[in-house]
């Protein structure tokens, strides 16, 4: 049995409804969860909204001191702590499951995982990085981001039930309980860097670098589309497997995500299709009712918060300032 999830609040259901139809549609055979960092009690969705995918809210899969992470992160931080320990639900509450897949809501999976599914098979866990290839520019996200966010991309990762891999995931719930912070001063991007170390602690964790996975805008300088024979492709030789549409804002169309300086769609028309599928899947699923949901676990910032992003304005100066003593 393979498990597939996400993990959103309400406000993202639009996403986590469009990842789970094309789950539908391309892997039937997949069992699809949504995770949710929000409250259902005293919300009514309109008949037309109301979610056909489990959602599993985060408050009932039982994380020992979570009232704790709540006080301690903000929502994105939030979100992206809870990542292991929903994988160790699952793992836990369904005793035939011998897969598991995290992908993020904003993802559209367009091929059976046939060949992911063969990777675990033989290793225990599987990791996209972010780029495959060197950057040659200045332009945002370059080298040196994703140095800062870490090397490989946490929209994705799987694993196989085995020793190896709970004994990490376990580790993982215990790094994210209190180090999941966006304080890139102190080596930290939410769960990603912890990530970088699966490799070294899980031996037969597999790299795929097939451009087909995971393909989005950090890695748009070494992949180009195409659609052929009724699939879309991949520099004209491997199919997309699934397009990671991060930081993509269906207010604002013409932009192929807002962290990035790279590329427009004048210049990447290849992107436009793809692009223009997910803006429709976006709105024909609810995008704007959903977003209207405030979450549940949104606090005002404490005031340590301050205290952090006070020291993240503060240390590259004072970087900057050494730098110029010696010149």
């Amino acid at each position: 049995m393979t498990i597939a999830f996400t993990i959103c609040s309400i406000n993202y259901l639009a996403q986590a409804r469009t990842l789970g139809n094309s789950l539908k549609a391309t892997n039937p055979e997949v069992h699809y969860f949504v995770g949710l960092v929000d409250k259902l009690a005293g919300v009514n969705f309109a008949p037309a909204y109301e979610p056909e995918y489990n959602l599993i809210e985060i408050h009932k899969i039982g994380i020992e001191g979570f009232a704790e992470m709540c006080d301690r992160y903000n929502i994105t931080e939030l979100n992206t702590a809870v990542k292991p320990f929903f994988f160790s639900y699952f793992f836990n509450t369904y005793p035939e499951a011998d897969k598991v897949i995290y992908f993020d809501p904003d993802i559209i999976v367009y091929q059976p995982l046939t060949e992911l599914s063969a990777s675990l098979d033989t290793n225990d866990a599987v990791l996209t990085p972010h780029v495959c290839t060197p950057i040659e520019d200045r332009k945002t996200p370059n080298e040196l981001h994703h140095l800062n966010t870490g090397i490989f991309n946490l929209g994705f990762c799987a694993f196989r039930r085995s020793e190896a891999s709970l004994s990490f995931i376990k580790w993982w719930e215990r790094k994210l309980r209190y180090e999941c912070l966006i304080d890139l001063c102190d080596g930290l991007f939410v769960d990603q860097h912890w990530m970088d170390f699966l490799p070294l602690f899980v031996e037969k964790t597999y790299i795929e670098k097939n451009p087909g996975y995971n393909a989005a805008y950090w890695n748009l300088h070494e992949r180009t589309f195409c659609h052929e024979a009724g699939q879309h492709q991949v520099n004209g030789t491997f199919p997309l497997v699934f397009f990671h549409y991060s930081g993509y804002d269906p207010k604002n169309p013409q932009a192929i995500s807002k962290y990035q300086d790279r590329f427009s769609f004048s210049e990447r028309p290849d992107l436009k299709a793809l692009f223009d599928y997910y803006h429709d899947q976006l709105l024909s699923n609810g995008n704007e009712y959903y977003r209207a949901f405030p979450c549940a676990y949104i606090k005002p910032p404490k005031i340590y918060k301050y205290v952090r992003v006070r020291k993240a304005l503060v240390s590259p100066l004072k970087s900057l300032q050494r730098l110029l003593d010696t010149q």
